[in-house]
């Protein structure tokens, strides 16, 4: 519950009389997970997840089950299921540069047996270690970020992608994360950022971001990859903007809106015109038509507002080169959102490299489709930041 708090809280209410009492609570971050009691249905934990996923005891009798899970066991877990004898746990492991990975615990023995692997081929690999950062915005917000660095390099003066998620309404954790792996593989430094209007940090940090598309968004993921420069991590000359439907927006608003910050930018499915993208929206995205207005801005109030932090009509600002992707039936983002992009881009005789999936929606899902695009993404990172590049 949130009401009359910034962050989701844990409650306990009593129907009948109405009395309620908070449970646990963190004023950074929102309640992220609840270990219920399977027989007795009591709260035993509450984890909240800022930097990390980290536990906060209710009922002491498993106080020391998870102090030996957290000194025996290499990253964040979770309890996944529990016999209802209470004397074995399934625990699930995340880490940043592994694989999840699945254990029995025995709670008489105090006894853990790896189970599986969910991606055994990756374990005998070496990947970059995902670090916590915050990083101060222009007007005083502090965005929890996260920075991976390739391993084996000095992390000095590196190339740099700036990967942005999706959403917005979404945000970077700690985690096995795939893509990051493969771009610090190829030798660049990832940046990720909670920029305002990410979940899961309050409502204040969430509502920061309403109507600030192509504005004070744009400029949180600006100040992190300065921040990133002015640490030594990042070349200044070899910097790119990546992302996937609000990261394909954000990446080609940062080329249209800050042209002389990035080498090149790759954008995913992306809105290029706020307006046209809004008039598209399908029918079974109609009932978040009040957030959507609320927190991007209203076509018939905002139009001016909303035309303007459009990359569709900042082309002519645009000075590097892009690598733009669609799949042709995504019913969120429509094809035409990328090809008028692309075809204003091709008549302004801009770099442009164009490629739309005909057997692909939203994000690019069948394994032939993302081998293909990921080989180009390399290819073009390569060309234009000179990172590493497998043929």
């Amino acid at each position: 519950d949130s009401r009359e708090a910034n962050t989701i809280r844990l409650k306990v209410v009593d129907v009948p009389t109405g009395d309620e009492h908070v449970i646990a609570e963190d004023e950074r971050v929102d309640v992220d997970d609840v270990l219920i009691n399977p027989v007795h249905h009591d709260v035993e934990a509450v984890a909240f997840n800022y930097d990390r996923s980290r536990w906060t005891m209710v009922e002491e009798k498993v106080r020391e089950d998870f102090v030996l899970l957290t000194e025996k066991l290499d990253g964040d877990f979770s309890i996944v299921s529990r016999d209802l004898d209470d004397r074995a746990w399934l625990v699930a492991v995340t880490s940043d540069r592994k694989p999840d990975v699945y254990y029995l615990y025995e709670r008489d023995s105090r006894s853990l047996n790896r189970l599986f692997a969910t991606k055994p081929q990756l374990e005998q690999y070496e990947l970059g270690a995902m670090r916590f950062v915050e990083v101060q915005s222009r007007d005083g917000l502090t965005l929890p970020c996260f920075l991976t660095l390739p391993p084996g390099v000095e992390p000095k003066n590196l190339p740099l992608v700036l990967n942005v998620h999706g959403g917005p309404w979404h945000r970077d954790q700690w985690q096995f994360h795939s893509e990051v792996q493969w771009l610090a593989n190829r030798g660049y430094a990832v940046m990720q950022v909670n920029f305002r209007g990410s979940t899961g940090f309050g409502k204040k940090f969430l509502h920061a971001g309403d109507k600030e598309w192509g504005r004070k968004m744009q400029n949180d993921m600006t100040d992190a990859v300065n921040w990133a420069v002015a640490e030594g991590y990042a070349d200044p000359e070899r910097l790119a903007i990546y992302g996937g439907s609000y990261g394909g927006y954000a990446s080609l608003a940062g080329a249209a809106f800050t042209p002389d910050l990035y080498r090149c930018a790759v954008a995913v499915v992306g809105p290029s015109n706020i307006l046209s993208w809004m008039a598209a929206i399908p029918p079974y995205w109609e009932p978040m038509l009040n957030m959507i207005h609320q927190r991007v801005g209203h076509p018939e109030i905002d139009e001016a507002m909303l035309r303007e932090r459009s990359p569709l009509f900042s082309v002519d600002k645009i000075k590097i080169p892009m690598l733009i992707a669609q799949g042709a039936n995504d019913p969120r983002v429509p094809r035409p959102e990328s090809e008028q992009m692309v075809a204003a881009l091709r008549e302004g005789g801009h770099e442009v490299e164009y490629v739309c999936y005909e057997d692909e929606g939203h994000g690019l899902q069948r394994p032939e489709n993302r081998l293909d695009f990921y080989a180009r993404a390399e290819a073009f990172l390569a060309r234009h930041l000179g990172g590493r590049h497998e043929s």
